[in-house]
């Protein structure tokens, strides 16, 4: 058996000799670079790279021939990524974003026009108030429409719940962003706690119906198992039940809705805090038509369809790690009337600024069947 010192070392040599032969692998990158530059040829050359991919599987053993893939797709993508650099070359969504930065606004808007889906009392409408100092707020009746509102003009900004800690994403919204064109500027964290409301006289003892949005009676789920003989109605959002138990004439019905509700539609709260997660927190975005990267921006949202092939995600995560960029969320939801495809959201954290994230930008759209950019933005707590 063989000295564990004297294998290791055997190892270092073979790592210096790996060092060395990897700078003059990218020396002779350049050279191909200069070659491109003169002769007008893309960077990205996808059937040369599939020949190199399987020609390094192709010389190791089978049981090592995954490995040996991966280690020539990140060679290749290091070399890609340093010829766009030497040629400065910007694919069109990352010269969009540098002319997004330099245009940028130096503050946030304290004024604007913004569309909610809902009516007063909203968590949408807090979220707003969050976001926006002083908020013009245009109610509409569902998602789209706020969309709809943003798209054409007629408001500014439009707050979208995107996820939330206990529930997890609102799909419904995210499947609405594959056909809307947006970027988000700005998100926030907000904190909900669900109360009980009732009518003035009205004890907790006599509630018998309950009203609110599907999500928040899935998160008090425990808490309405307990109130006895208790029948369930769906609302579009927790302000809107606040409002039907205001404007009811019975005296054994209550919401599940934030605080504010209460004051705003004169309601008593019988119980406060009652989600069955006191951890409970929703993520809210603010879009807006055109692309506007204002200072500050440390968090990305990307959407990105990807090849239906072994590895085609691995080859994207892959470039998140290859820069040290920090993924905070991977969602994905089918895509309709296509069978068996994903499109994939990502939520990375890295200023927009960075020059790993315009590399990033450069290079991400290689790698996809569709790669779109929804913006850059700040979340404030």
């Amino acid at each position: 058996m063989r000295d564990l010192n004297e294998i290791r070392a055997q190892i270092d040599r073979i790592d210096k000799n790996f060092s060395a032969l990897f700078m003059e692998r990218m020396e002779a990158s350049a050279d191909v670079a200069e070659y491109k530059r003169a002769t007008g040829k893309p960077i990205y050359d996808r059937e040369r790279e599939r020949a190199n991919i399987l020609a390094a599987s192709e010389r190791v053993p089978e049981e090592l021939a995954s490995y040996a893939t991966v280690i020539q797709s990140v060679l290749m993508e290091a070399s890609r990524e340093a010829q766009y650099k030497a040629l400065h070359r910007q694919s069109p969504t990352a010269a969009r974003i540098e002319q997004a930065i330099k245009n940028a606004p130096a503050v946030f808007p304290r004024r604007a026009r913004v569309a909610c889906q809902g009516v007063e009392g909203a968590y949408q409408q807090i979220a707003a108030d969050r976001m926006i100092r002083r908020p013009s707020i245009a109610y509409h009746s569902t998602f789209e429409a706020v969309f709809e509102a943003v798209e054409q003009g007629s408001a500014d900004f439009g707050v979208l719940p995107i996820e939330n800690s206990t529930a997890g994403s609102v799909n419904h919204v995210y499947d609405l962003m594959m056909r809307h064109d947006f970027y988000i500027v700005r998100s926030c964290r907000l904190k909900i706690d669900h109360n009980l409301l009732v009518k003035p006289g009205t004890h907790k003892e006599d509630v018998r119906i309950v009203y609110s949005h599907q999500q928040a009676i899935n998160q008090c789920a425990d808490y309405i198992a307990k109130i006895p003989n208790c029948r369930v109605h769906v609302c579009e959002n927790t302000a809107k039940a606040a409002e039907m138990v205001a404007a009811s004439n019975r005296d054994d019905v209550a919401a599940l809705a934030s605080r504010s509700c209460a004051k705003l539609y004169e309601l008593d709260v019988a119980d406060s805090a009652v989600q069955d997660n006191q951890n409970n927190y929703t993520r809210f975005a603010l879009i807006a038509k055109d692309l506007v990267v204002y200072p500050g921006a440390e968090r990305s949202s990307l959407m990105v369809v990807i090849n239906h092939e072994p590895g085609a995600l691995y080859n994207v995560l892959a470039r998140f790690y290859a820069l040290d960029i920090n993924l905070n969320k991977l969602e994905s939801r089918p895509i309709p009337g296509r069978d068996f495809e994903f499109m994939f959201y990502f939520d990375i954290e890295c200023p927009a600024a960075a020059p790993e994230f315009g590399m990033l930008m450069n290079s991400l759209a290689d790698v996809c069947e569709e790669f779109r950019y929804l913006g850059s933005y700040t979340e404030v707590m």
